[in-house]
């Protein structure tokens, strides 16, 4: 049924452009002005009942179809006119007689006005509407996309919901951008109702002076009923179209279809409609008003308006009756065992502000939420992996200054900024100092200060590196989710991983979960890479990786070391510089001493080492790394294969920030450059 149905509509758009051409009997074209009006008709109830713009999307397509429907009527009609002696139906004539009344003069008034009214008021408004809201529709689109993405981010809504809100903002922008065009369809179909009546008056005279044989008189009448009646039946579905047309491009702001919402918002004013009645009732001291239709209006208008005001006294104080019935005692709320399970949810990312900061992190005021959507997108770009929203709160029990973050409802960090003023760095090679409050930058560990606004740009010129408060607060967040990123991929965010692999490659994630590896000791591997910062966005190789060793490997961490030799590429990229990676390498004797101190037992390997070698080894380590501080911004050891792991374990519990790299996991392209060795 449904293909029969756009099937006609196909077949109707071809009989129109035909009907230009080929002539109508009089019987079919009333039936064809009979299907116009009604098709108005429709199209006008239409945008009345919808709630919204977009539920009508095929208005702009069918605003043409109409149009193009009434100017072949229109010609067909004509063509009737000027051949058979002014007769085209019994739809015009009905018209023209209805309308002249027997008098040529007025009927042609009354065409015109009416004419006039639907190109000067109705179409030219509903075209400057339409070319307005176009323009701001567009204009409007970059901050409706950024409001989505904020609302994604802070977890109000789903990806699911924030592409179905993207999707309509752009549907909304293409159907506003299409009306605008739409409208001119009926700013010129008004025109050629014009010329087409003109037409059919001034050719209908001279054909019938010339070939009939009817008086002046006679021709006149004939013409002017068919000529105002051909009219007529055009221009009340185009008028019925335009007004549908002018209702479609005002909607804005509505929750319901426009009768619901109008009769809402006059009902939600009483007072109103008291004050219009009384206000009209004043006008029977006019000499010469009708009496009996003033008071009849006033009163009916003081009626509703009474009504309407008992109604909400009545509705306001059952409100307050349930209002004050809804408080419930804390031992009543928590008898309901769903509202306990309230309390011990845990957001996995969540930041806590004093209420000095409230103003910096709020979406209003500030631009916090855009930031955090962006280093999300970064963060997705480089590492694999999408940072869970941040859930924000303000804390009163911390200083105003002072903001907390937290990793899974637990502490990981905090710091302290002051909103009106800008933090200078000291990078070490200063050309002078300025004044300002001490302190410590949170995310590195950097010497700076906190300076005045009007400071700033002399602290350029010293060679400060001067940051905003926002920044601050984003850089600190940014590198503590990228610390414990390993903590907050979960197993939810692995299968979303690995639905993404399966559009392109769904026999790889089938061969090797949970065939040749659970997703508990997959999560394991990517968990590992990520917590010495190795990005994990190839998960194509790294699910190859585990096929090739998983059958005969089961340790998660052996597997680990088997991907990071197979991201090499990946691994010498991030470490190396200039085409050269600099190192602190291991001595022949530190290496056999790891490898002989490795003890396993039924739960896997590990390192046994004397305590004060151990401490020996870590000192010289330090030692190593301080006397490269100035031509290296970050240590990297360089070990063997077999000893990195357990290396790199040693040394997470003296610092935990070091970098532990195998022969195996740098590119042959890459030239390693050696600074330093630790022996003991």
């Amino acid at each position: 049924m449904r293909s029969i149905f756009k099937n006609s509509i196909s077949i109707f758009i071809i009989s129109v452009i035909l009907m230009i051409i080929v002539p109508l009997p009089p019987f079919f074209l009333d039936l064809m002005f009979i299907i116009n009006i009604a098709i108005s008709i429709v199209i006008l109830l239409t945008t009345m009942y919808i709630r919204e713009a977009l539920e009508f999307s095929v208005f702009p397509s069918l605003l043409l179809i109409t149009t193009l429907f009434r100017l072949s009527l229109n010609v067909s009609s004509t063509r009737l006119i000027l051949t058979n002696n002014g007769h085209a139906g019994a739809v015009i004539a009905t018209f023209g007689n209805f309308v002249l009344q027997g008098n040529a003069v007025v009927g042609f008034i009354i065409f015109l006005i009416i004419v006039l009214v639907q190109f000067i008021v109705i179409t030219k408004g509903a075209e400057r509407v339409a070319e307005v809201t176009a323009r701001f529709t567009l204009d409007a689109m970059p901050g409706k996309q950024m409001a989505i993405d904020a609302d994604l981010s802070s977890g109000i809504i789903t990806e699911q919901e924030a592409m179905l809100r993207r999707k309509n903002v752009q549907r909304e922008s293409d159907f506003y951008g299409a009306m605008d065009g739409a409208t001119k369809f009926v700013k010129g179909d008004a025109i050629m109702a014009i010329v087409i009546t003109f037409i059919n008056f001034a050719g209908g005279i001279i054909i019938g002076m010339v070939q009939g044989g009817d008086t002046f008189a006679g021709v006149l009448q004939t013409y002017s009923i068919a000529t105002v009646g051909d009219g007529l039946v055009s221009q009340i579905p185009a008028l019925l179209i335009s007004t549908a047309t002018s209702m479609i491009v005002t909607r804005a702001a509505s929750e319901s279809s426009l009768n619901v919402d109008l009769t809402n918002q006059i009902r939600s004013q009483p007072v109103v409609l008291i004050i219009s009645g009384v206000v009209i009732l004043f006008m029977v001291l006019i000499p010469g008003f009708p009496l009996p239709q003033v008071i009849t209006l006033s009163s009916l208008l003081i009626f509703l308006g009474i009504s309407l005001l008992k109604s909400r006294v009545r509705v306001t104080a059952e409100r307050d009756t349930d209002e004050e019935e809804e408080p419930v005692s804390e031992e009543e709320y928590f008898r309901n065992i769903d509202n306990i399970y309230e309390l011990i949810q845990i957001d996995p990312i969540a930041m806590e502000v004093g209420y000095s900061l409230i103003p910096l992190v709020d979406t209003d005021g500030g631009n916090f939420i855009d930031r955090v959507v962006m280093f999300r997108r970064q963060f997705a770009q480089d590492m694999g992996m999408v940072v869970p929203s941040v859930r924000l709160k303000d804390n009163g029990y911390l200083n105003p200054n002072e903001y907390v973050i937290k990793i899974k409802g637990e502490e990981v960090a905090k710091g302290e900024i002051l909103v009106e003023y800008y933090l200078a760095l000291d990078p070490g090679n200063l050309t002078g100092e300025v004044d300002g409050i001490e302190t410590i930058e949170p995310a590195y560990g950097i010497p700076s200060r906190w300076i005045k606004k009007d400071k700033k740009e002399l602290a350029e010129i010293y060679g400060y590196t001067v940051i905003d408060p926002l920044s601050v607060l984003i850089t600190h967040l940014s590198e503590t989710v990228k610390t414990h990123a390993h903590e907050l991929l979960s197993r939810q965010d692995l299968n979303q991983l690995l639905n993404n692999i399966k559009k392109d490659n769904e026999l790889l994630v089938e061969e090797v979960v949970p065939g040749v590896l659970s997703p508990g000791n997959l999560q394991k591997i990517l968990s590992n890479l990520l917590k010495e910062g190795i990005p994990i966005k190839d998960m194509e190789t790294i699910l190859e990786t585990v096929s090739d060793y998983g059958a005969s490997v089961k340790d998660t961490e052996m597997l680990t070391e088997y991907v990071r030799q197979a991201l090499k590429r990946t691994i010498t990229r991030k470490w190396s510089e200039g085409g050269q990676i600099r190192v602190i390498t291991l001595s022949t004797d530190v290496e056999k001493l790891i490898i002989n101190s490795i003890s396993k037992n039924e739960k896997g390997s590990y390192l046994s080492i004397d305590p004060e070698l151990m401490q020996k080894l870590v000192t010289q380590l330090i030692e190593q790394i301080n006397k490269l501080k100035g031509e290296i911004n970050m240590p990297i050891i360089l070990t063997s294969p077999f000893v990195r792991g357990y290396f790199r374990k040693l040394l997470d519990q003296f610092y935990p920030k070091s970098v532990v790299l195998s022969f195996n996991e740098i590119d042959n392209s890459v030239q390693i450059q050696a600074l330093g060795n630790v022996a003991i």
